[in-house]
């Protein structure tokens, strides 16, 4: 399975490439669409949108993860980063590519085995989990992968529990 990461932004939005089979997790490609910060919404939007369906259409994932907006005292913040999320989801849907949201701490929760940890903490064990030698850089690339790797975790525990024996009372 080929999965792709994305951590949503109005001017970045960082992507993660992964293949995962049985047994290895082996890193694809990552990176950053870097939209021109002082350009209009719409031609931010249009430029990662154009941008992602070049990555789709280079690395044909399976599956595409996101992380969904975090929403606390910044209400603005969250949509517009949610704005960013709909033109990725949009993008999958245009090729007909699966979509799974996760939420900042299913994130960090899968990744580091703790719902609360620092963006550190879940950048450092996605370089541990990916055997890199640093840090993938920029941050948004490195949390692209972390939305990746808790989707293979998600579904490797999903495949886990389907597969359990009924326990009858």
């Amino acid at each position: 399975m080929r999965i792709l990461g994305i951590d949503p932004g109005t001017i970045t939005t960082g992507y993660g490439v992964l293949s995962n089979d049985e047994e290895t997790v082996t890193v694809i490609d990552y990176g950053a669409i870097s939209a021109p910060a002082r350009s209009p919404i719409g031609e931010r939007l249009s430029f990662i949108y154009t941008r992602l369906l070049e990555v789709i259409t280079e690395h044909r994932p399976d599956v595409l993860a996101i992380e969904q907006p975090f929403v606390s005292k910044n209400v603005k913040s969250a949509l517009a980063v949610g704005r960013s999320q709909a033109v990725a989801i949009l993008a999958a849907a245009e090729k007909g590519i699966p979509v799974y949201e996760y939420t900042p701490a299913q994130v960090k929760q899968r990744v580091s085995n703790y719902g609360a940890g620092s963006k550190e903490q879940v950048q450092e064990m996605v370089r541990l989990q990916l055997d890199m030698n640093e840090t993938p850089q920029p941050d948004d690339a490195a949390d692209a992968l972390a939305v990746a790797l808790c989707h293979i975790s998600e579904t490797r525990f999903s495949d886990l529990m389907a597969n359990q024996p009924r326990r009858h009372p």
